[in-house]
């Protein structure tokens, strides 16, 4: 009876990895043998480990991404792919996110940029990483809403804590000016200090075009290009 209270008033506690340790401590025979220091322990090994699951479980669920079972182990590296997987997996396990690079992936519709980009930003989460997922053509619409209720200021420094930022289909379509102006706070506040991953079927040197003012396009690309890796992918569509 004593022991059921206790494991109650750990659920209390929210301890619920040394409640569930408790409880299987108390059906193991072989328990008794374990001094006290022992089996304190192994209950917060426990709670550790719970909590460990649980904050991974969330980093995965949270980013929304487009392809959220994409796995870099699961990389197709095909020849004509314009993809080495040992590129990739030496980005995967490096200091990319901790060094705010940017990853720029471009190619062809269909060719695999999206799932790339997701695979990179779900091993980011495995890792302990946050990310965030956002269409590019969507962008817009987001911030007007977030401008007409209030939350872009807190969205916009949300968006800055993130470890990884996904920017999906950049270049697909035009952007206004608030938009422009926007993204490029957006991209200001990671620059060298937080990971940017971008996929486009637009090639690199159409970007500054495609942003449109000469003076932003100048200041979002020199801020995107200062440490970037760049994965151009080819063949024909997978879809």
């Amino acid at each position: 009876m004593m022991m059921n209270t206790t494991i109650e008033q750990l659920r209390g506690l929210r301890l619920p990895g040394m409640a569930t340790g408790l409880q299987e401590q108390l059906s193991q025979s072989g328990m008794t043998a374990l001094s006290f220091e022992e089996r304190l322990s192994l209950l917060v090994d426990r709670e550790v480990h719970w909590r460990n699951d649980k904050r991974q479980a969330r980093l995965l669920k949270d980013p929304k991404l487009k392809y959220n079972q994409a796995s870099i182990e699961d990389l197709n590296t095909s020849a004509g792919r314009g993809l080495d997987r040992k590129a990739v997996r030496s980005l995967a396990l490096g200091d990319w996110i901790a060094s705010g690079h940017s990853v720029l992936i471009t190619g062809a519709t269909g060719v695999g940029k999206s799932w790339l980009a997701c695979a990179l930003a779900q091993y980011a989460c495995r890792r302990g990483r946050s990310a965030f997922y956002q269409r590019v053509p969507r962008l817009g619409e987001e911030l007007r809403i977030r401008h007409g209720n209030g939350t872009f200021g807190k969205w916009l420094l949300q968006l800055a804590k993130t470890d990884v930022l996904l920017l999906d289909d950049w270049g697909m379509a035009g952007i206004d000016s608030q938009t422009r102006a926007d993204l490029l706070e957006i991209v200001d506040d990671r620059a060298a200090n937080q990971a940017t991953i971008i996929t486009s079927q637009l090639p690199i040197e159409h970007w500054h075009a495609w942003i449109g003012d000469a003076t932003i396009a100048d200041a979002m690309l020199d801020r995107l290009m200062q440490r970037h890796h760049r994965f151009t992918l080819t063949g024909e569509s997978l879809r």
